[in-house]
């Protein structure tokens, strides 16, 4: 039994301790009240921009986010991306675009703050929502929702998240960046499709996040029913008429979109930056106190990452710093002056609720004070068609339609979120001194597709069951049998295949020639093609190269979601009638001969037999693989692929994916564009009747000084010689 003496003197020893590093422990707390997120005792108006660690590379990564800091960035915000992470059970990667902590830590070595999206479901126009395929494949599984498999594979990946960033002293917590951490992702309206599994599962969730004790609030956006202590936050255009669930709980805008995602075969769609700062002056005057931009950089789809399907390589998203790691302006100097006004509104922000007067139709100032001097406010007017001129403080305002003014002493206007001051951002794709000399080329060989490696079944089986995502590509094999008396031989006429594709893109081959190809849309991913085949007497083969343009990312219970070719396939105009294939014998192969051969790779040793010279020139086949060499250009900044005389496939630089291309033509409206009035991804569309993307980015870090590797795969056939290394530009 101890003394009341012993007992005294550990207690005077605890308080000496406690007294000594009371600041360190003051500075190393992240609670929140109902006005914002509470950091080292202060309460902060907080910027953050979307930077995603795997679609730039290490050596941008301090760049991108010392840009972000200077243009008024306080946090950098990322999803965390499991297919990446693990891409096979229990195997990890955390190595080069995937290091996770690396990327934390650059932030923290600038000053800025990390809001971690661990998700792990994180849509994002990523592969399969960022869930790895194999997942698809446990035994008893059903996502997102009170299912024990998925639980547990979830539950494990995200500890390993946690415990990996506690590993590091990360947490602010511990005295790292991380302030903030979300669960799930954008789950409101799949839990009320599910209904009470649904409800179960995202307050299992909550609970599962919360008790790993990160010491940091959790996230949660798009769930209105998210439970104590968990934050529900808000995504979208707008969020000024959102509130949190508690009233206790600061209004957060995890998901401010800055633009729009690219689609093959869409228009680039814009988001004018007067638009998007009225939207984010407007959240702030009504009370809001974190704002994410998605995306302050949206970087590149390398490889096969990009979801949906039909997602481009490009995820630039007009955000305000470009693909490539180059600001954007206006918009990016134009929120910098946002960010710097709003900041001087700081304190009297995060002081009171706001006063709000009318001053005209469509006009009001919502006015903020300490109660000690300080007084802010912000002077409206969502009139889209017309300016107002108000009396405020016996002073007179002019302000444009739809824009907001903003007085940090409630008397001298320091910004309108309409008035632009920044020149927009010329940029140009330039030639370099690269060029690609000596190209080889190797071609798929068709006639023997047939090998050990194949697989037989009666009827049509379902893509991704097959290739589990190991590919883009499977074929689908058969013949037909015809006889020398069928009168389309005499005739001179050739009858009519037709095929039935559940996603994404087609290529139809009789015996060994190119008969026509079929693609579908992200909207509906059902296509049909239906064109005449040059069939013979006798023994007749039908190949057809399913190709998948990424997964889907979003929608209930999508890992159901079928793919590949499910039929009918049917020949018209035999002399028996309509013939259907469905059913008889096909034989199977995953992927291609090249990728077999790991032809991309610079350190690949096969038997592949390239040809070089004329050869290369003769004509444009397609399933033809092309190879070059090149030496690093001298002149400086971002690169790219001119890829304009291509149609479709995949390259690689030095045996990095750079990811897929398509020449694809845009289809859409584009007409004039007002900033003014309520913004959709449709309103401001640019592109129409040019390649959805010409230029793929290249990273110059995937550079050697000489003999860099440039390999194509083609399905549909190019012109390789007018491929050129381009520069990008902006002044």
């Amino acid at each position: 039994m101890e003394t009341s003496s012993s007992v005294s003197k550990a207690f005077i020893l605890f308080l000496s301790i406690a007294l000594l590093l009371g600041t360190e422990l003051i500075q190393c707390s992240v609670t929140y009240d109902s006005k914002a997120i509470i950091i080292n005792g202060q309460r902060r108006i907080l910027f953050s921009g979307s930077i995603h660690y795997p679609r730039s590379t290490p050596d941008m990564w301090e760049d991108l986010m010392q840009k972000a800091k200077d243009g008024g960035i306080d946090v950098i915000d990322t999803y965390v991306f499991w297919n990446g992470h693990e891409p096979s059970p229990g195997n990890y990667n955390f190595e080069g675009r995937y290091d996770l902590v690396q990327f934390i830590q650059t932030a923290q070595k600038l000053g800025l703050y990390v809001n971690l999206r661990i998700g792990p479901y994180v849509c994002a126009e990523w592969n399969f929502g960022g869930f790895p395929v194999w997942l698809k494949f446990v035994p008893g599984i059903s996502f997102r929702t009170d299912n024990g498999p998925f639980m547990t594979a979830m539950q494990g990946f995200t500890q390993k998240i946690v415990e990996m960033m506690k590993s590091q002293n990360l947490f602010q917590s511990q005295g790292g960046p991380i302030i903030l951490a979300q669960i799930e992702n954008e789950y409101g309206g799949i839990s009320k499709l599910l209904g009470a599994p649904g409800e179960a599962y995202m307050n299992w969730a909550a609970s599962m996040a919360v008790g790993l004790d990160t010491g940091v609030p959790w996230v949660m956006c798009k769930e209105v029913d998210a439970p104590d202590p968990v934050i529900n936050t808000f995504n979208g255009f707008y969020c000024d008429t959102f509130t949190p669930n508690k009233p206790y709980k600061p209004t957060m805008w995890t998901e401010a979109w800055t633009g729009w995602f690219t689609e093959f075969g869409g228009t680039i769609l814009q988001r004018p930056v007067q638009d998007l700062a009225f939207a984010v002056a407007r959240f702030i005057q009504r009370g809001g106190s974190f704002v994410n931009y998605y995306m302050y950089h949206g970087g590149t789809n390398f490889g096969r990452t990009a979801g949906g399907p039909f997602i481009t390589t490009s995820y630039d998203y007009d955000a305000p710093i470009d693909e490539y790691g180059l600001v954007r302006d206006p918009k990016y100097s134009h929120l910098k002056e946002l960010h710097s006004a709003i900041k001087l509104c700081e304190q009297a922000l995060v002081s009171s609720d706001p006063t709000v007067t009318t001053l005209g139709k469509g006009q009001q100032a919502h006015v903020f004070s300490t109660g000690q001097g300080i007084c802010a406010a912000f002077l409206s007017n969502s009139d889209s068609e017309s300016a107002a001129s108000v009396l405020f403080n016996n002073k007179r305002y002019k302000l444009p339609p739809w824009s907001i003014s903003i007085l940090p002493d409630c008397s001298n206007e320091v910004f309108n979120t309409a008035k632009v001051g920044a020149q927009a951002s010329q940029i140009q794709m330039s030639p370099t001194n690269s060029i690609l000399l000596s190209w080889e080329t190797f071609d798929e060989d068709i006639f023997s597709l047939e090998d050990s490696s194949t697989l037989a079944a009666i009827g049509l089986l379902e893509q991704i069951n097959v290739t589990r995502d190991s590919t883009d590509y499977l074929w689908y094999m058969t013949s037909v049998d015809i006889s020398s008396s069928e009168s389309f031989l005499s005739r001179g006429q050739m009858p009519n295949l037709t095929m039935v594709s559940r996603g994404h893109a087609a290529h139809v081959f009789i015996n060994g020639q190119l008969s026509g190809s079929a693609y579908g849309t992200r909207e509906d991913m059902l296509f049909t093609f239906t064109g005449p085949v040059n069939l013979h007497a006798g023994i007749n083969s039908i190949a057809l190269l399913s190709i998948a343009v990424g997964l889907p990312n979003i929608g209930l219970h999508y890992e159901l979601w079928q793919a590949g070719i499910l039929g009918p396939v049917t020949l018209h105009g035999l002399d028996q009638g309509r013939t259907d294939l469905s059913w008889q014998k096909w034989t199977y192969k995953v992927g291609l001969q090249g990728e077999a051969m790991n032809l991309a790779s610079p350190n690949a040793v096969s038997s592949a037999e390239w040809f070089q010279g004329s050869l290369v020139t003769q004509g444009q086949n397609p399933l033809t693989w092309y190879k070059a060499n090149f030496d690093a250009p001298e002149v400086d900044g971002p690169l790219a692929l001119d890829l304009l005389s291509m149609g479709k496939g995949q390259a690689w630089i030095n045996g990095q994916s750079i990811g897929r291309y398509w020449t694809v033509y845009a289809n859409g409206n584009c007409s004039a564009c007002s900033y003014a009035g309520s913004y959709r991804s449709p309103k401001c569309q640019v592109g129409c009747g040019e390649p959805t993307q010409r230029w793929y980015h290249v990273p110059r870090s995937w550079l050697q000084p000489t003999q860099n590797l440039l390999v194509i795969f083609e399905e549909l056939g190019g012109d390789v010689t007018k491929i050129s290394l381009v520069t990008r530009t902006s002044s």
